[in-house]
């Protein structure tokens, strides 16, 4: 799927640096490097309401559409993390200024399906699109799946069985042809609502487990406990090849990546490939920092693996042609905890020499850390956000909450591997009109690796 070069790119916005609420909004940004407006917030598509939390958003078709021409990618499906409404924005009847066509309210998630807060959503080959949820609506941790008509939008229901729930929600990705879906799970909307309590990873409210689900009964058949390890597994990404039977989830709070494959058994197993070190400090919460890995993605070719370390404040890329054996080739710092001016002092560290300089990029100093991941669909430019999830943001770095967030590009070396910041290039949503805002993860009208499933 290597298209033409992204021109312009839909982000999902928040504000929360004023006690004036305001809503949410969805930002199109150039990034056309031949247009007088690159680098610039060309649209504004603000919600008719509060409190959404707009987080990830996904489309109403997909490569999973490939066999009916009649689906095109003209509708972006937004759900809130909080409010637990889904926005269908229109982006086919003109791209550089999106507007709504349909909203599905919360009671409908609620009566329906007894599920809330939606986070992924994906078009399937049916035509019909599916969102994970990560609780029900009194804020417990439930793991279901709602189902839209992909015409009219409509709720029909949830995917799963009835009481075939897993117990806590996140990510998902499905692979036909070896009829499977992986799922995961971040933790009890109650418990991450207001930031991050370390007692209720002890208390069992975060997750640290894989769901398999048989793809054509719906059953959930299998469930990968990863361990300590493995706490809050989050984005889950299976080979973009559809003949492969295995793919990467990033952990969290274990600062891990787990390699997940179909075994000659038939069943499914996980094992870690990677571990990025705690950091032994003293000025932080805590005596030891994870790196904290919030998302990860693979190139179209199936050949590089990236994530980000939102508390070490560094991207990484790794080759992955030895699927079992990942090997860093890339690594980047942009921001983060541990900045050598900041008010914390690493005391051990088995990576670095130093603590990394601050980064500053156009004059703007990057608060925050690298979160939200988007690769070109040549390989080539890797777009980074630095908004978490405004409760974490708040409360691990609230000057991104003052001076908001910003987007910023790296050049990627797909020969060789390597990573390297593009100097020229800075979106910063600290300067919005209505104040500074916090931008999260990235569409392309074209599609994306991270949206795309090929059947």
């Amino acid at each position: 799927m290597k298209g033409p070069r992204e021109k312009i790119v839909y982000l999902p916005c928040i504000y929360r640096n004023t006690d004036i609420l305001k809503p949410d909004y969805l930002a199109t940004v150039d990034v056309d490097p031949k247009s007088p407006s690159y680098c610039k917030v060309i649209h504004r598509l603000f919600m008719p309401n509060l409190r959404d939390e707009l987080h990830h958003s996904g489309w109403n078709s997909c490569s999973s559409c490939y066999d009916d021409p009649s689906k095109t990618r003209n509708r972006l499906i937004l759900p809130s993390l909080i409010s637990s409404r889904i926005y269908v924005v229109d982006v086919g009847t003109d791209p550089l200024a999106p507007r709504i066509h349909k909203i599905v309210e919360p009671t409908d998630l609620f009566w329906k399906c007894d599920l809330a807060n939606p986070h992924t959503s994906h078009c399937l080959g049916s035509g019909q699109i599916m969102i994970s949820a990560m609780g029900d609506p009194s804020g417990n941790g439930k793991g279901g799946f709602v189902l839209l008509d992909g015409e009219t939008f409509e709720v029909v229901g949830n995917w799963e069985l009835p009481g075939d729930a897993a117990p806590m929600g996140y990510d998902f990705w499905y692979q036909p042809r070896h009829n499977v879906m992986m799922s995961t799970e971040w933790g009890a909307p109650k418990a991450l609502a207001n930031g991050f309590d370390p007692a209720h990873v002890k208390a069992g409210l975060y997750g640290r487990c894989i769901h398999v689900w048989d793809w054509t009964t719906h059953k959930r058949v299998q469930t990968l406990d990863l361990g300590e390890e493995g706490a809050i597994p989050l984005e889950i990404r299976f080979l973009h090849d559809p003949a492969e039977s295995q793919g990467y989830v990033g952990c969290a709070l274990g600062g891990t990546v787990f390699h997940f494959y179909k075994t000659t058994k038939g069943d499914w197993a996980a094992d870690k490939v990677i571990k990025v070190p705690s950091k032994k400090v003293e000025g932080w919460a805590l005596p030891e920092m994870p790196s904290l890995i919030t998302d990860i993605l693979i190139s179209l070719d199936d050949r590089y693996l990236y994530f980000s370390n939102w508390l070490h404040g560094d991207i990484r890329q790794y080759d992955i042609t030895d699927r079992k054996n990942p090997r860093l080739t890339g690594q980047a710092f942009l921001g983060g905890s541990i900045i050598n001016d900041g008010p914390v002092k690493v005391l051990e560290d088995n990576e670095l020499d130093s603590q990394p300089p601050p980064r500053i990029v156009k004059g703007k100093r990057i608060q925050g850390s690298p979160q939200m991941l988007q690769l070109s669909l040549d390989g080539k430019r890797l777009y980074v956000t630095t908004s978490l999830y405004s409760a974490w943001d708040k409360q691990f770095y609230p000057d991104i909450i003052k001076e908001g967030s910003v987007m910023m590009q790296i050049d990627v070396d797909t020969v060789n591997g390597g990573l390297k910041l593009n100097e020229d290039f800075l979106v910063d949503f600290g300067a919005e009109p209505e104040g500074p805002a916090l931008a999260h993860e990235l569409r392309y009208p074209g599609g994306d690796c991270t949206s795309d499933i090929w059947l």
